[in-house]
């Protein structure tokens, strides 16, 4: 929206408004937009959540030191979406078809998180919507999304496989690119709704993640870069860098009030549509196994269930104490703030080693 007005100020005003082409320069102040929203809207918003008793419903059977923290204000991730949207849509390029397709796949679980939320609220149980109509609910948008995605594609690159620290393996996908999209899309959603279980463990993951996959978006909308690093060119995928911006801005603000002990909850409004979020970039940016590596401590957290489940149903033993595996470390003595850190830190790590995917290879 601020792009198309500040094209006609660099045109009639001042040539310095130019600066505002730049996609780096955008990403700044989409950042800065979001980060500021957050923080200046936060305290209102969790007053008014307080104010509505929209308070976290604690599981009875989940840690002993987790019911202190039932009444909580929830549904805090409804700001990081506003925040998001509005500084994507005040600083990015809204003739990009890769744009609405993030911003809408990321408002529509945005919206499904939401409903969940309150049936949670109006039943007054930590159980909201059932998992068939949340997985239904989920698929609809995901494969919307995948087809929009494949049917949009203006070039072979855009639904090959890439293969990381392997050079030029660039698997074509044809027609299955649409189940693989419609898998990353809704397992990450889940994956970061399932690690959402201590005070800030699941937003700054996200927010390092996210900023990494802007690092893949600025390059693999360049074509110079593209063939330097060895990686598709994707036209268009620039906008992906101030989406990735707003994220992490609005991840930054909201990690202000979510970080232990945390003032207010996201909320599966937040974790839903972060998730979504997260990989529908890296299908855009073509990083989807990337994703995987750099998203490894929601994928673990994620396969600890799958596991303890299974293993369960199987045999009537547990894999681990309590899943998902925050719980299980919670358990053993760890304290919550020791558990968050940690997990961080061990995502730092990991963003690290798929950043390093651009150049070995």
């Amino acid at each position: 929206m601020l792009l198309l007005i500040t094209e006609w100020l660099q045109s009639h005003v001042h040539s310095g408004f130019g600066v505002f082409e730049f996609i780096t320069f955008r990403a700044i102040v989409s950042t800065l937009t979001a980060l500021g929203m957050a923080l200046l809207a936060g305290p209102w918003l969790i007053r008014r959540l307080a104010d509505a008793q929209i308070g976290q419903q604690v599981r009875d059977d989940g840690p002993q030191s987790h019911l202190s923290k039932s009444g909580t204000p929830t549904m805090g991730g409804g700001l990081t979406l506003l925040s998001v949207t509005v500084a994507t849509l005040l600083w990015g390029d809204l003739g990009n078809r890769f744009l609405w397709i993030v911003l809408l796949v990321t408002l529509a679980f945005g919206v499904i998180g939401g409903a969940d939320d309150y049936c949670k609220l109006m039943r007054g149980s930590s159980h909201g919507l059932s998992a068939g109509q949340k997985y239904l609910a989920q698929s609809v948008v995901g494969l919307v999304a995948a087809l929009a995605l494949y049917l949009g594609a203006q070039d072979p690159a855009e639904t090959a496989l890439l293969v990381p620290y392997a050079k030029d393996w660039l698997i074509p996908l044809g027609w299955l690119f649409v189940p693989l999209t419609y898998c990353v899309i809704v397992g990450s959603s889940n994956a970061v709704n399932l690690t959402d279980g201590l005070d800030g463990l699941a937003i700054l993951p996200a927010v390092l993640v996210a900023g990494a996959l802007g690092v893949f978006a600025y390059a693999t909308s360049r074509v110079d870069f593209a063939d330097y690093l060895g990686i598709p060119y994707v036209q268009g995928a620039d906008e992906m860098v101030v989406f990735c911006g707003a994220l992490v801005g609005a991840g930054l603000g909201f990690l202000w009030f979510n970080t232990y002990p945390a003032q207010v909850f996201m909320g599966d409004i937040g974790s839903l549509a972060l998730g979504a979020a997260l990989g529908t970039i890296a299908v855009v940016v073509r990083q989807e196994l990337v994703l995987f590596i750099m998203a490894g401590v929601f994928v673990a957290e994620t396969l600890s269930v799958m596991l303890q489940v299974g293993v369960f149903k199987r045999t009537g033993r547990r894999v681990f104490r309590m899943a998902p595996l925050h719980h299980h470390f919670e358990l053993k003595g760890w304290p919550e703030p020791r558990v968050i850190v940690r997990l961080w830190i061990i995502t730092v790590v990991l963003v690290l080693i798929g950043l390093a995917s651009l150049k070995l290879r």
